[in-house]
């Protein structure tokens, strides 16, 4: 009983290892981008322009969408690398493109839940926009595209991690990344797994 308490606290201590050291590559993401979306919005077209309109709704594909995805695509490419090497070493353990379109599907699941929260935040008739009376787009501070991008990171970042370490660099799963030493399954009991 006390080797399965002991791998369990080697297990979670693994695992919150990991996180913080995929809470410091996302926190470099996070940078990337948004210098991205700031360049991008400067050189480009209003970012609350339409650039499809979707039927006859109030909604459209405006430029804050393509901007946003833009971003997405710089900071994933810079995150996966990061991750690759540092977070999970997994560069001896699986070849570059078998774990980048894992993490770049996971991503691109993120970035569209992201954008319908990109959208919510934004949209002046949705529920949950950023009231424009303190975010008028004034200064960067005041930005509601900024606000919004940075939100929208934080509430998608928790379940892309968890994607990431179970699918995208399950080939370093449990085989001693990060220094610690492989943890044996727990026993199967009752068709129920413990972790």
């Amino acid at each position: 009983m006390a080797s399965r308490g002991a791998a369990l606290l080697t297990r979670h201590r693994r695992n919150l290892t990991l996180l913080a050291r995929f809470g410091a590559v996302g926190a470099t993401g996070v940078v990337v981008n948004m210098l991205t979306l700031i360049v991008l919005r400067k050189l480009g077209p209003h970012f609350d322009d339409a650039v499809v309109a979707l039927g006859s709704s109030d909604y459209n594909l405006r430029w804050y969408h393509v901007y946003s995805t833009l971003a997405f695509l710089v900071a994933n490419l810079a995150n996966f690398q990061l991750n690759r090497t540092w977070t999970f070493r997994s560069t001896r353990a699986a070849s570059w493109r078998s774990e980048y379109w894992p993490f770049l599907v996971v991503g691109l699941g993120g970035q569209i839940v992201g954008l319908a929260l990109l959208t919510s935040l934004m949209h002046p008739g949705s529920p949950v926009s950023l009231p424009s009376s303190v975010f008028d787009d004034s200064s960067g501070l005041r930005s509601r595209l900024y606000w919004s991008q940075l939100i929208v990171i934080a509430l998608v970042t928790p379940l892309s991690f968890v994607l990431n370490k179970l699918w995208t660099f399950a080939a370093v799963r449990g085989v001693g990344a990060v220094g610690v030493a492989p943890v044996p399954d727990a026993p199967v009991e009752s068709a129920v797994r413990v972790e």
